[in-house]
């Protein structure tokens, strides 16, 4: 018989095992999703996401729809593996270190709802919509009852750079803003070194309120007032 080295085979083993433990997490979010529980948890934190209605906006119809693991992770996880969308996000990598971002979202007692932003049917962003209030931002910042943060990723390369971020970050705090009347204004931290992240929360609205630095950046504190919103 050949000669096994006891040290390869163990490390194979070892392999293997956290290979198959990765895949059953993903099996066992993708299980819990297909539930709806994590829908029916977030429901008293962020005003039932999933029912809030489509916009109209200049460049079509959009729509917030909560990420299902099972139907959005490989889309998702291609857009993280972009290098310019790394390089803010840091979840490249293989589907399962994307797959772990979402599970703590859809995990949680629903302060934050992964979701995909779909124009005219076709899913083309991803977006976090979260509690800025509990989350640990404010812990750096006079956070208000209510805040409401938004995260934005736009997922294909030719659909940045063009104003199509404005005008979406615009409808998407207008759908905040109409569907949680306990909410004063929306919150955004944008990377201060994603300039263009910057120029595109000013262009739709928001105001710089002050440089914070939460976990892992230096950002930009972006506010956008419930009672500004018809005019800026």
């Amino acid at each position: 018989m050949p000669h096994t080295d006891s040290s390869t085979s163990s490390s194979t083993d070892d392999t293997i095992d956290m290979r198959l433990r990765q895949e059953e997490d993903i099996a066992r979010l993708i299980g819990l999703d297909a539930t709806g529980r994590e829908a029916d948890g977030r429901a008293d934190l962020l005003d039932h996401i999933v029912e809030w209605r489509p916009t109209s906006t200049p460049l079509g119809t959009f729509q917030l729809v909560p990420v299902r693991i099972g139907r959005d992770l490989r889309l998702i996880a291609q857009w993280m593996n972009d290098p310019s969308v790394a390089a803010f996000w840091e979840l490249d990598g293989p589907d399962e270190t994307t797959a772990s971002h979402l599970g703590d979202q859809l995990d949680g007692d629903g302060r934050s709802v992964p979701c995909l932003g779909v124009l005219d049917g076709a899913p083309m962003s991803y977006w976090e919509v979260y509690r800025a209030d509990l989350d640990p931002l404010a812990r750096h910042y006079p956070a208000r009852p209510h805040d409401t943060g938004i995260h934005l990723l736009i997922g294909r390369v030719g659909d940045r750079g063009r104003g199509l971020g404005t005008i979406l970050l615009r409808a998407a705090a207008d759908l905040v803003l109409e569907h949680r009347p306990s909410c004063t204004r929306v919150v955004a931290e944008p990377d201060l070194r994603n300039t263009p992240s910057v120029a595109a929360f000013l262009g739709a609205g928001f105001r710089f309120s002050a440089e914070v630095e939460p976990p892992g950046k230096r950002a930009a504190l972006m506010l956008r007032d419930r009672a500004l919103r018809h005019v800026l």
